[in-house]
């Protein structure tokens, strides 16, 4: 009985750690867009905002490290880089994010103020609590999770059994790809290697449980959470698609999510929803930067002047950033997400292989390999030509944004083959 006990309460932290109020704004617009093709919008959303996530978590419990050590077979160097680039873009786009949501969902629906004075408030008070790590977080988090959940349960469960008359036809060409693509949006994946070296300290801090054991509860408690997003996001995807003959097309993400919370719990409800959500973005806020200033202090000796420098300049960049309408943030992350997701999704899947598959030689191969693929799916972002969608509607899938995807299954392959007749070359 105690390891049900222990396997879910790990479970509903790590929750906790993955439930971003970010992610709650991008399942009911996709439904919404997808009308009908909700299912299949379902399925690529779930590959990348939720199974390579958990899949994540299961690599911690292998490797019950840090996020270095997701790198570390390509080599020192590459890790640090990758560790380093992983929270700067951390900082920079869903952090401030977490600003813009509060900003249009609690405050200007009821203050007429400016996102930038949103954000310079917000911000000050995250700086606050970054340095002095307050335990107030603690019992947001432990009680504010469960309250959101409830309400969005409500949501959905009203939502679903009470649909519209009709339902709009999908404005998607490719939904399953539809879906993977906005399932970067979450930054799911990059969270589970942030969160996985999170949740490892703490159970190593108040546990005795040897390597296997601690393996299982990891393991066990990363489904338990991967089953409670599923659902989330599936009834959030669910509840766009069934109503989105009764909200005008140009309505927002944000917009989106309170109108539903007016349809099915009433002004109150969704006054409620907008105030829980603008308390579980700030938590969110504070761990990004928290998380960040703890890396860099660590990469300089411990240096209490480098985890002070951090948050500040955290900080700075969310009063920027965070003053802008959360759609222009989710477009301009999608160059960061085209260049950062296939790598970090290539070492998500070859730590959770056996070391057998997955020896450096391939390690350094199908991240080099994927790198390079995923140059043509970033340069497209950011400075469109023919000569680009060229070079791109020649690699399998390319057209896609998964032009990386094929190269580096072959590059995985042939490796392990050369390894398996030349066992010498590679450890």
């Amino acid at each position: 009985m105690n390891k049900i006990k222990d396997i879910l309460i790990t479970g509903f932290a790590l929750f906790s750690m993955f439930f971003g109020a970010g992610n709650l704004i991008l399942p009911p617009f996709l439904g919404f867009n997808a009308g009908p093709d909700w299912f299949l919008v379902t399925i690529g959303f779930v590959i990348t905002a939720v199974v390579i996530p958990i899949l994540g978590i299961i690599a911690h419990a292998k490797l019950q490290g840090t996020m270095y050590d997701f790198g570390k077979k390509v080599s020192p160097i590459f890790s640090i880089i990758f560790c380093i680039l992983v929270y700067a873009i951390c900082i920079i786009l869903p952090a401030p994010r977490t600003a813009s949501v509060t900003h249009e969902m609690a405050i200007a629906p009821f203050f007429d103020t400016s996102g930038l004075l949103t954000s310079s408030i917000y911000f000050l008070l995250v700086f606050i609590f970054v340095m002095n790590r307050s335990k107030v977080l603690d019992l947001l988090g432990k009680y504010l999770t469960p309250i959101i959940i409830v309400i969005l349960l409500a949501i959905i469960g009203v939502a679903i059994f009470l649909p519209a008359e009709a339902m709009l036809p999908s404005k998607l060409k490719t939904p399953v790809v539809d879906g993977l693509m906005e399932g970067y949006q979450t930054f799911d994946a990059l969270a589970a290697m942030v969160v996985g070296a999170v949740l490892i300290i703490s159970i190593n801090l108040n546990s005795t449980q040897s390597f296997a054991e601690k393996r299982q509860l990891i393991f066990k408690a990363g489904l338990v959470a991967g089953f409670g997003l599923f659902v989330i996001y599936t009834g959030l995807i669910l509840s766009g698609s069934v109503h989105n003959t009764e909200f005008p097309a140009h309505i927002t993400r944000p917009e989106l999510l309170l109108a539903l919370g007016n349809k099915t719990l009433g002004s109150a409800g969704a006054t409620l929803l907008s105030i829980l959500i603008a308390l579980a973005c700030f938590t969110t806020a504070v761990g990004i930067i928290t998380g960040t200033a703890d890396y860099f202090k660590g990469l300089f000796n411990n240096s209490e002047q480098a985890y002070t420098l951090t948050a500040i300049i955290g900080s700075l960049l969310g009063v920027v950033m965070g003053q802008f309408e959360v759609g222009f943030i989710i477009d301009i992350a999608i160059p960061a997400l085209m260049f950062i997701y296939p790598i970090t999704i290539i070492l998500i899947l070859l730590n959770t292989l056996p070391d057998q598959w997955a020896s450096s030689l391939v390690f350094r191969g199908v991240v080099i390999t994927a790198f390079i693929f995923s140059i043509p799916d970033f340069l497209k972002i950011l400075m469109p030509s023919d000569n680009l969608t060229a070079v791109i509607d020649v690699i399998p899938l390319g057209q896609f944004n998964l032009g990386w995807l094929i190269p580096s299954l072959v590059i995985f392959c042939f490796l392990n083959i050369f390894k398996y007749f030349n066992p010498s070359t590679a450890s």
